[in-house]
Formats: C-alpha cells, sequence, structure tokens
C-alpha cells in the first residue's frame, strides 16, 4: 500500500526530469489532495516502486 509519509522531506539533489503533461497534472493534484510537495510526492513514488520491486 503507498503510504504518504515525511521521511524523504531533506532532498537535496536537484535533477530534471520530464513528465507527460496528463501525468503531471494527475500528480499535482494528487500531491495537493494529500497535502504534500510534488517532489516529495516523487520520491514516494520512486521509493515504494524500488521497495515492492521483483529483484
Amino acid at each position: 500500500m503507498f503510504k504518504i509519509d515525511n521521511e524523504l522531506r531533506n532532498a537535496n539533489i536537484p535533477r530534471t526530469i520530464r513528465f507527460p503533461e496528463k501525468m503531471f497534472n494527475e500528480l499535482n493534484e494528487f500531491a495537493a489532495k494529500n497535502d504534500v510537495s510534488f517532489n516529495q510526492l516523487i520520491l514516494l513514488c520512486c521509493k515504494y516502486a524500488m521497495d515492492n520491486s521483483e529483484e
């Protein structure tokens, strides 16, 4: 299950990534509804994907 938490709040390495417009809008909406920043949401999504991937 995807859980919002604060463990990744202090990220400090800048990186540029590009999103399709529809996905960007959906992620922004999801972040706003869950009271997290867009950046934190992306970090949480990446962590969730890595933690739940099959090796």
